[in-house]
């Protein structure tokens, strides 16, 4: 390995990692870089003990399937071991615990703890109970930067580079914690963000405003059809109904967009559609078969994207010189 990549690599070992704004651009492409490399033990055709002898704890107090199965099949592919907890009602918060006291009697027992929370904040939290590195796997509406490493290392897959894209964010842009992660990474890497989302559901003010301090090529694109002609990349989010505080505005908004193959007709060749999934029917079955279609492979990985993260994390320090 190159020694500047190797430097800039292990300058993640032992951090936390709560947003996407804690990893540097060199960091993240460091990050792809070696995710890259992982692809083949990702697939199980070449074995690693890169993690042997480390505990990764799953902290899941909210329901997962992809994240939470890539972060342990990353852990076993390089070796390591899980403790997993994946029903906040079988712990002893239901007794009364303080996530912090949880936290904290983790960190105890495992090298590494990966937290996912329907809490906004939760993570930051527990980064400041733990005296181990803590993972956000997502906290509420707030970030998802390992999600972001998955988004931009498909990205990067298929068109070698991040910059001068036109990424079209749309649907649920108030509450996805995946597309506030994921703005800001594309802000740093000079793509321009479309946002296209009900009214209702627009990116909230706090999170435009940080956009345009970083100098992100922000606008808005109210038409679906026009969004989608201009796109490169079109990531597509679900309403989330857990998110909203109230029932009748998810009412209000619920099925308000979906994309089909009639919708891509007059799309770039190379357009690809992205979801962070699951969908909920804002993506027909019908644009599976089509070039576009790039959720699966995205799905996929999240694998070698979380082996090469927690490999940086939790791998042997550098050697001081």
């Amino acid at each position: 390995m190159d020694g500047d990549l190797a430097a800039r690599r292990m300058s993640l070992h032992g951090r936390d990692l709560v947003s996407i704004r804690d990893l540097s651009r060199e960091e993240i492409v460091a990050v792809l870089d070696s995710a890259r490399k992982m692809v083949p033990l990702a697939e199980g055709s070449r074995p690693s003990d890169a993690l042997q002898g480390r505990i990764v704890a799953m902290a899941f107090f909210e329901p997962s399937t992809r994240t939470r199965l890539s972060f342990e099949s990353a852990v076993h592919r390089l070796g390591g071991s899980c403790l997993t907890i994946a029903d906040a009602g079988a712990t002893s918060l239901r007794k009364g615990e303080s996530l912090y006291d949880t936290i904290r009697m983790l960190s105890s027992y495992a090298d590494a703890i990966v937290l996912r929370h329907p809490q906004e904040g939760a993570a930051r939290l527990a980064s400041r109970a733990s005296d181990r590195p803590v993972i956000n796997a997502g906290d509420g509406a707030g970030q998802h930067p390992t999600q972001t490493l998955l988004d931009l290392a498909t990205i990067r897959e298929r068109f070698d580079t991040l910059a001068g894209l036109k990424v079209v964010l749309l649907g649920d842009l108030k509450y996805g914690r995946t597309v506030h992660s994921l703005a800001y990474a594309l802000a740093e890497f000079g793509s321009e963000i479309i946002l296209t989302s009900p009214e209702a559901l627009r990116l909230p003010d706090e999170h435009r405003e940080e956009l345009k301090h970083l100098g992100a090529k922000l606008r808005d694109e109210p038409d679906l059809d026009k969004a989608v002609r201009q796109a490169d990349v079109l990531y597509v989010t679900r309403i989330q109904k857990e998110r909203f505080p109230d029932e009748s505005e998810y009412r209000a908004v619920v099925g308000s967009y979906r994309i089909d193959a009639h919708t891509l007709r007059e799309a770039k060749p190379q357009l690809m559609v992205m979801h962070p999934l699951p969908r909920a029917g804002e993506i027909a079955s019908d644009v599976d078969g089509t070039p576009h279609a790039a959720y699966f492979r995205q799905a996929f990985l999240a694998v070698p994207v979380r082996m090469a993260l927690l490999q940086a994390i939790l791998g042997p320090a550098p050697r001081r010189r």
